[in-house]
């Protein structure tokens, strides 16, 4: 049932919390289901609830925090007409879109990325809040501390300027001329692969597969945004889908994206397979097969994400011969994923997401 009523906040929140978040939802039973869970972890604390976008706006005004779980359907003002007006009374702190597991859910959640949100998680579509089992409550729990672990930026600018990237051991680059592109994103990964595909130098002579995690339906929007915006072919993967050069292919939310080679021709395949670092896709497999259908001809890129889901596959690819890239600290929403390569000594570049177009393009470019 879902019940309205004006910001609430716990009465005994953790006391060595550190990470304030705000919940907005309109069924009392999600907010205080989903409060709970993050009450017990130790290091979250849940300062405020709200029913509706026009009380999440005054609950974020009135206390400091550092994530909001914001609903997209809510009566009154919803999710996507508050999320400007959030961004604008809770300066830095990270908004997780919680949309419903469907084909519009998942097209208004890349409207919420693109006007701010940083990351998003799908709710099964009917009665989630006691369906929900732990799977769904884990990756919940585990996103609001991903984000709230994010340095938050300071009040005012710094007049000085910034300070160079931490030297790091690089890894050799291939001699090879890139015949793949491959690249794994997570949290924030929607607007930096955006980024990454308009700025490629067209056309693009090479396929290019990538593994961002999200669920089922999301991934395939995911491609037609990229097709939109990228000014490419972009297509959620299909089993057996033969891989061309120019074309984007998305691996769909639910299943790992392989890549082999048969009687000369390269195709995609599908799998079921366990999750690996509880991701299913994982950037893992992808990279793993890539390596063995290309060689030292296998570029990998690894963008904004939390945890360290590819750094296997990363390994591969360098052993192979081949070339890994990663996005930098500053311009990552979570260096996770791209710090773990860096920090492994797999990178030979570590650039931002402008910088890394150009570096493909430059590898790309030294082919012909």
């Amino acid at each position: 049932m879902n019940t309205a009523s004006a910001p609430t906040a716990p009465t005994s929140p953790p006391a060595a919390a550190s990470i304030r978040v705000l919940l907005v939802d309109d069924s009392g039973v999600s907010r205080a289901l989903m409060a709970q869970w993050l009450h017990d972890d130790p290091v979250i604390r849940v300062v405020a609830t709200a029913a509706n976008g026009a009380d999440a706006i005054a609950a974020a005004k009135a206390h400091r925090v550092d994530v909001i779980v914001l609903d997209v359907e809510m009566p009154g003002m919803d999710g996507i007409a508050a999320l400007p007006r959030l961004v604008e009374a809770a300066p830095g702190a990270r908004i997780l879109m919680a949309s419903t597991l469907t084909t519009r859910g998942a097209r208004v959640t890349f409207d919420a990325l693109n006007l701010g949100a940083t990351d998003a998680i799908a709710k099964p579509r009917s009665g989630w809040a006691t369906a929900a089992g732990p799977a769904f409550r884990s990756e919940f729990v585990r996103k609001v501390r991903a984000l709230g672990e994010i340095e938050r930026p300071k009040a005012a600018p710094r007049r000085v300027p910034a300070a160079a990237p931490p030297p790091y051991a690089r890894a050799e680059p291939s001699r090879a001329v890139p015949q793949v592109v491959a690249i794994g994103a997570s949290t924030g990964g929607p607007n930096a692969l955006f980024e990454l595909i308009e700025q490629l130098p067209k056309p693009v002579r090479v396929p290019i597969i990538v593994t961002q995690h999200m669920p089922p339906m999301f991934t395939a929007i995911l491609a037609e945004h990229m097709a939109r915006r990228g000014g490419v072919q972009a297509f959620e993967a299909a089993d057996r889908m033969s891989v061309l050069p120019g074309v984007v292919y998305v691996a769909p939310g639910g299943r790992h994206m392989e890549v082999v080679r048969a009687d000369g021709v390269v195709q995609l395949r599908l799998t079921d397979a366990e999750p690996e670092n509880f991701c299913r896709p994982s950037v893992n497999p992808m990279l793993r097969t890539a390596a063995a259908v290309w060689g030292a001809a296998t570029l990998g890129v690894m963008l904004t994400g939390m945890g360290s889901d590819g750094l296997d596959g990363a390994r591969a690819v360098v052993a192979a011969g081949g070339t890994m890239l990663a996005q930098d600290q500053a311009s990552s929403i979570v260096w996770g994923m791209p710090g773990a390569v860096v920090k492994a000594g797999l990178a030979a570049e570590m650039l931002p997401v402008s910088g890394l177009a150009s570096a493909i393009g430059c590898l790309l470019e030294a082919g012909r």
